[in-house]
């Protein structure tokens, strides 16, 4: 197959971010396990400059128009998650982000394949998006091959320690803060528990940003509560040697989102050898399998209880630990190239 991807995403923010994660893995995955393919990676379509089978459009926004609509090439589209869609209240589009999204879900319809990153996210584009299941395909995610258990480099990790000036034990948190990540109530779980927590990601620290956006309502909830609050800290973004540093020195690695697409940091804290604590919002279920203590992500007290359950009890975390690197080894990105190729094959054999 003559196959061409759209890389465009990575010139943008989303480069260190969950959809440059997924373009610069699935890009390395295809060439080495599927080399037979000829693969064109453009940032603008007139590097298009030969014959193709097919376009592959890896990110899809419901409220922008990312996906073109007049193409005479047949057309794939990655949607990570409709999260948005299936919670309008909490992330208000507007006149123009509804435009978009109608005239998108037209065009949905007429692509020829549809890939997610799990079977949650397939049933929310058969809810919201009327694009019939044989369309689309649940393609898993997978941590990279970096995140792993540190255990003949112990100045590595020392040396993390030292750089963050971080405790001997603490809860770590690597994500966003949009509404669905749940900041807000493992802020308050945490304050109750009076343990630090670490927190890794970009906005965290963003003092630059629009304050009038509802989309941010819980970032300014966040910052104010924890400001002056020793026992969070706020690492902003981190290279990826150190992220895997910190999932190794963490007690205990928590993520309460109320729902996810896929949830790629419980992987990776898992192959990390980090007991975790999350929810079974969305696809997380699908994703921890029984390799996590679950909370419910909507009560406070459970969070507490659960994250402060799974510190205090080595006897657990050794437990949740064993299971996470069973769980984990259940993904990887051979696999999750292997699947994009079958979601190729089929639009050719339509």
């Amino acid at each position: 197959m003559r196959i061409a991807i759209d890389i465009s995403p990575l010139q943008t923010g989303h480069k260190v971010r969950g959809v440059g994660f997924y373009l610069m893995h699935l890009k390395e995955a295809l060439i080495t396990y599927f080399p037979e393919h000829d693969y064109l990676f453009f940032e603008n379509k007139e590097q298009i400059n030969k014959e193709i089978d097919l376009i592959h459009y890896p990110y899809f926004d419901p409220f922008f128009i990312t996906l073109p609509f007049f193409e005479h090439y047949k057309r794939v589209v990655t949607i990570h998650d409709l999260t948005p869609i299936v919670f309008p209240d909490h992330f208000p589009a507007g006149i123009k982000g509804n435009f978009s999204w109608q005239m998108q879900k037209i065009n949905l319809k007429k692509v020829d394949a549809i890939i997610t990153d799990s079977d949650a996210s397939t049933n929310d584009v058969i809810k919201y998006a009327g694009v019939p299941s044989k369309k689309i395909h649940s393609v898993h995610l997978a941590a990279g091959e970096e995140f792993q258990r540190i255990t003949n480099h112990e100045s590595r990790v020392k040396d993390v320690k030292k750089k963050y000036n971080l405790p001997n034990e603490f809860v770590l948190y690597v994500g966003d803060v949009t509404w669905n990540k749940n900041l807000p109530r493992l802020v308050e779980a945490m304050k109750e528990l009076q343990l630090p927590l670490v927190m890794v990601g970009k906005s965290l620290v963003e003092k630059e940003f629009d304050r009038t956006n509802p989309w941010n309502k819980d970032l300014i909830s966040v910052q104010k509560e924890t400001e002056g609050d020793s026992n969070f800290i706020k690492l902003g973004f981190v290279p990826t040697d150190d992220l895997v540093a910190l999932y190794n020195l963490a007690t205990v690695f928590t993520f309460p989102s109320v729902y996810e697409g896929f949830g790629l940091p419980v992987l990776e804290a898992m192959q990390s050898g980090c007991p975790v604590v999350t929810t079974k919002g969305g696809s997380l279920a699908e994703v921890a399998g029984d390799a996590a203590y679950f909370v419910d992500g909507y009560d406070t007290e459970s969070i507490a209880k659960g994250i402060g359950e799974v510190f205090e009890t080595e006897k657990l975390r050794n437990s949740l630990r064993e299971k996470g690197f069973t769980q984990a080894k259940k993904f990887s990105w051979q696999q999750t190239a292997k699947k994009t190729i079958e979601a190729y094959k089929s639009c050719l054999v339509q």
